[in-house]
């Protein structure tokens, strides 16, 4: 019921902004197609509603949309929970061990990191979704997977609804020929007759809308299985990134050490119930997280200090020799690096000749770095 309420108030009134973001409009529009189109399909052409099949199917089309969409502004609008702004850990020794974020004017706690769209130090922060157009993250990440797992099991039953309308409607219309198949797309052939005819415009129609749901079943479900591989190892998607850093890290250097990460239970089950819980709110507070006998609340975070100043000893500083308008893909740079030009929403900070950046990484075309300004690195930079 709280959970209910939190959706129905929003807290603040300015999460509906998040609605006008081509991420959420997509994701809408084609939840709204598929299930608009499956529920006509249905009840006009292949299962009407007078029969007890065609009820019971069309009463799941509407278990599924209520389902879906409800996971959807859940982990939209409840959002990942964010760290306190001035927090610090209540023993002043454990500072040591945490990050401090100046943009929020706090340590981050284990297992947060700070997102540049949401301009806030995000608690157990997996990533920042475009379709939700907020932060999968502590307090969302249940209602999230939840919507990854429904929506390709929705848009099945709704693809098998248009192939098998199409089917019903065409198999006595079909002509075959020497070296032709011929489409009468007139009224069907049976009895009764529907009340709106099966024609062109509908075929196309629900080939479209079928199209859609096999692509999202197909997307949208190796996204689910992904998050379900992380999930039962109680990582993050950047915690999983961080792990392979820090085995690279020890390879490296060829260090007597091993990674251990803190936070796995040892068990996938209890794994599991670290993000699900039958009252539907995650375990714990955010901040602190319960860990391996073997490690202690601050191994992770330790393990990321080593990785940042390995990453200023292993890092190349450039010169930029040409201006860089910060454009997303860039016409003026070639068309290699136009087409090459990163998937990700990060913003491409804008640079003028002689100024110099720290490179991380890169691929053939793109720097991952630092700008430097006045020996003070700022915001990350694809160049």
């Amino acid at each position: 019921m709280d959970t209910f309420c939190s959706v129905i108030k929003f807290e603040n009134l300015q999460e509906l902004k998040r609605l006008c973001h081509w991420g959420p409009i997509i994701a809408l529009g084609v939840i709204a197609i598929c299930s608009t189109m499956a529920m006509i399909d249905s009840v006009l052409w292949y299962w009407p509603l007078h029969t007890t099949g065609g009820s019971v199917n069309f009463i799941m089309l509407i278990n599924w949309t209520v389902m879906i969409l409800y996971n959807y502004f859940n982990a939209m609008f409840i959002g990942p929970g964010f760290v306190p702004l001035g927090w610090k850990p209540e023993n002043s020794q454990d500072s040591m061990y945490l990050q401090y974020c100046k943009v929020c004017q706090a340590y981050k706690a284990p297992r947060s990191h700070h997102c540049r769209k949401c301009n806030r130090c995000v608690m157990k922060m997996d990533h920042h979704c475009p379709w939700i157009n907020n932060c999968c993250g502590y307090q969302n990440h249940a209602s999230f997977t939840l919507f990854l797992l429904l929506a390709p099991l929705g848009c099945i039953h709704a693809a098998f609804i248009f192939v098998m309308t199409m089917y019903t409607q065409l198999y006595n219309r079909l002509s075959f020929g020497w070296n032709t198949v011929k489409i009468d797309m007139s009224a069907a052939r049976r009895d009764p007759l529907p009340i709106i005819p099966f024609g062109l415009a509908a075929f196309a129609a629900t080939l479209f809308a079928l199209g859609l749901a096999l692509g999202t079943t197909i997307a949208v479900g190796m996204l689910f299985f992904i998050q379900m591989k992380i999930i039962l190892r109680n990582k993050t998607s950047i915690e999983s990134w961080i792990e392979e850093k820090a085995k690279d890290r020890i390879q490296y250097y060829q260090l007597d050490e091993v990674f251990v990460f803190p936070y796995d239970m040892g068990s996938r089950w209890k794994n599991f119930k670290q993000v699900f819980t039958w009252s539907g709110v995650p375990e714990g507070d955010g901040l602190a997280w319960p860990v391996r006998e073997d490690c202690h609340q601050y191994s992770l975070t330790i393990e990321q200090l080593k990785q940042k100043a390995d990453k200023r000893i292993r890092s190349v500083r450039y010169r930029v020799i040409e201006d860089y308008s910060g454009a997303c893909c860039p016409l003026n740079k070639g068309i290699k690096t136009f087409f090459t030009s990163p998937c990700t929403e990060e913003p491409r900070i804008r640079l003028q000749k002689g100024e110099f950046i720290l490179a991380t990484r890169g691929l053939r075309y793109w720097l991952y770095g630092d700008k430097i300004l006045d020996d003070a690195s700022v915001e990350v930079v694809l160049i």
